[in-house]
């Protein structure tokens, strides 16, 4: 199992941007696919997932509205669109394969690198 995330970067305050989380190897299909994300001196806080099957979405509450999760499943890819991009929103953002629901990443079994989001004021 591997997850390449990628589509990070330095944006102002306002701004937009699109990461994108490509899977490969053992199927997906039972699973989740989430983003969260680890500031420096922070635990790693849970984004947002998407069951690969059914696409179901789960969002922490402090990105409803403004991020947006999706998947394309013949590219094997989960998108996050993020936009109205705040500086609190700083951070590395890393996506993992875990189960449906949770929001734990101690429900996380296989992690991308990370991509870092940089948010200017």
């Amino acid at each position: 199992v591997q997850l390449q995330a990628s589509g990070g970067g330095l944006v102002q305050a306002g701004g937009s941007l699109r990461l994108a989380c490509t899977v490969s190897g053992r199927t997906f299909s039972s699973y989740a696919v989430g983003w969260f994300r680890q500031a420096p001196g922070k635990e790693r806080a849970f984004v947002a997932a998407i069951s690969w099957s059914g696409g179901s979405t789960y969002y922490a509450d402090f990105v409803k509205g403004r991020f947006t999760i999706s998947r394309d499943i013949a590219e094997n890819t989960v998108y996050l669109q993020m936009n109205s991009l705040k500086p609190e929103d700083t951070a590395v953002y890393y996506c993992g394969r875990g189960w449906v629901g949770s929001f734990s990443s101690r429900a996380y079994d296989y992690w991308g690198q990370g991509t870092q989001v940089t948010v200017s004021s």
